[in-house]
């Protein structure tokens, strides 16, 4: 049975940890190397990312290996079904807004330590894709008008998800056409 992971509590798990890292630009980050096609197992992805000083001490926490779990899970299928970690819907909405940043900041790591840019030619949607991720990681939200906000949030929320599917399938198409080619 998969539960869904819980921001405020895997944040607490972060914080014992002492891993110094937010669950969404964790999880953004996991999530955007898988999505560039870059390859880790549970016992490894920290180190992959570089965020394991002890050398993959902590890759056997439930938690973390939860956290691989889900973010694997989200390229299982095409579309990939692709959910951003952010605090619950009760959560304050600059809380929220903060997470998704934090979220596009770290997909946008994840996704160059991939390396995918060197590998395929991305398109000039993929590409676009790209540059609105850093668009959003470099933003900051004003909540001032909350019906307006929230409905921005949502909107953003889900380019995130439409965007990662879109570069996971260009990614995972592009690498079958390169493996065919050398073939």
């Amino acid at each position: 049975m998969h539960v869904p992971l819980n921001h405020t509590e895997f944040s607490q798990t972060l914080a014992t940890l002492r891993l110094g890292v937010d669950p969404s630009d964790l999880h953004g980050s996991l999530t955007g190397f898988l999505c560039g096609g870059g390859r880790a197992s549970i016992a490894d992805w920290l180190d992959v990312l570089a965020l394991d000083p002890d050398g993959n001490a902590l890759s056997g926490h439930a938690a973390l290996q939860r956290l691989f779990r889900s973010c694997s899970a989200q390229f299982a299928k095409e579309p990939a079904d692709v959910e951003p970690l952010l605090p619950n819907s009760t959560a304050p909405l600059s809380q929220r807004a903060d997470a998704l940043v934090e979220w596009c900041r770290g997909f946008l790591g994840g996704f160059g330590l991939a390396g995918t840019a060197q590998r395929i030619d991305l398109s000039a949607d993929a590409k676009e894709v790209l540059a609105d991720f850093g668009t959003v990681a470099a933003s900051r939200f004003d909540a001032s008008d909350k019906t307006e906000d929230a409905q921005a949030l949502a909107d953003v929320l889900d380019f995130a998800r439409t965007g990662a599917a879109l570069l996971h399938a260009e990614i995972t198409n592009g690498a079958r056409i390169a493996a065919r080619s050398l073939h």
